[in-house]
């Protein structure tokens, strides 16, 4: 059984890297809340493997990252590379995974993504990028489904896939600046930079213009789609988990409203939520839920994403809360 230790490092990795995900997580019923600190501190324990900005040894990056894999897997680990924090959010993933059957599928398909980090600093193609979070969104995704215990998993696997690429597209377009300047990473996918005659030197300068104005206005478009599937889909979550999912996709989606309101400058500062805002949208969030219970519903009313039908005819929100 995962010990009150584990749970409480797990906790704390999360609290530390992930201000935003434990907002929403402490709204989970305990039976997923545990879990989910554990979840988030497996997938950050190894993104910080790749994310150093310092010595930077991609032989031992890549020899850690298999280690990783090794003891998330149940199999012997050369434990030595690992740091005992490491080595507690392991452990206690390990037990946690086959007390939900999580698919080894995705484990290894999450590594495979941060190993590619290693060498992948830009993605040509829209489908390039999606192959990519295949493994650092989707596979994550489906290890949240296997931990809440959904009964319809087949129903609300894709609609969790969409949702969490979603978060991911709107944590790229928010760091497009620090990606590119602290880790040489560009997740603007090189046929959007041709359309809009945006160069990665002008992204390493800081150069806001029209073109990456655009560019970036595409990829929200494009991602706010990504939204609308996954906000369609938590209904088939277990109903004590549905608030804090649709509560982390207010809060994600809010950052294209940062952005917008910086007129898409995310070059010359990174946009980041405050923690009034977030309260802010936790109070009218939860009101709204009180009321309506209906996730799509309440998503167009609490947060800066317009349903399907509003973007169409070119609307905002139609439902502006009281």
């Amino acid at each position: 059984m995962v010990d009150s230790t584990q749970i409480s490092t797990s906790k704390a990795i999360q609290q530390r890297t992930g201000k935003t995900f434990h907002l929403a997580t402490r709204l989970l019923p305990e039976r997923v809340r545990h879990s989910t600190y554990v979840l988030y501190a497996f997938f950050r324990v190894a993104d910080d493997v790749v994310d150093t900005t310092e010595d930077r040894d991609p032989d031992a990056q890549r020899a850690e990252l298999e280690a990783i894999r090794d003891a998330a897997l149940g199999e012997d680990a050369e434990t030595g590379r690992l740091d005992r924090e490491t080595e507690q959010v392991l452990a206690a993933f390990r037990e946690l995974a086959d007390r939900h059957d999580v698919p080894e599928e995705d484990v290894n398909t999450f590594v495979d993504a941060m190993l590619t980090d290693l060498e992948e600093t830009r993605y040509d193609t829209h489908e390039d990028l999606e192959s990519y979070m295949r493994g650092s969104a989707v596979a994550v995704g489906n290890m949240m489904v296997a931990v809440m215990g959904v009964e319809e998993a087949e129903t609300a696997a894709p609609h969790a896939a969409a949702l969490a690429e979603a978060f991911q597209l709107s944590n790229f377009l928010r760091d497009v600046g620090e990606d590119v300047e602290d880790y040489d990473r560009v997740y603007l996918p090189g046929e959007t930079r041709r359309e809009h005659g945006v160069t990665v030197d002008q992204l390493r300068r800081g150069e806001v213009t029209a073109g990456f104005r655009e560019a970036m206005r595409t990829e929200m478009a494009r991602t706010e789609t990504k939204y609308r599937e996954g906000v369609a889909g938590i209904k088939y979550l277990p109903e004590d988990c549905q608030f804090a999912v649709l509560l982390s996709a207010v809060l994600y989606a809010d950052h294209h409203r940062e952005i917008r309101a910086r007129n898409y400058d995310v070059l010359t500062e990174t946009p980041s939520l405050s923690t009034s805002r977030k309260l802010w949208l936790l109070a009218k969030t939860r009101a709204l839920w009180s009321f309506y219970r209906d996730p799509e519903y309440v998503f167009y009313r609490a947060s800066c994403i317009s349903s399907s039908t509003d973007h169409r005819r070119g609307h905002g929100d139609p439902h502006p809360a009281p």
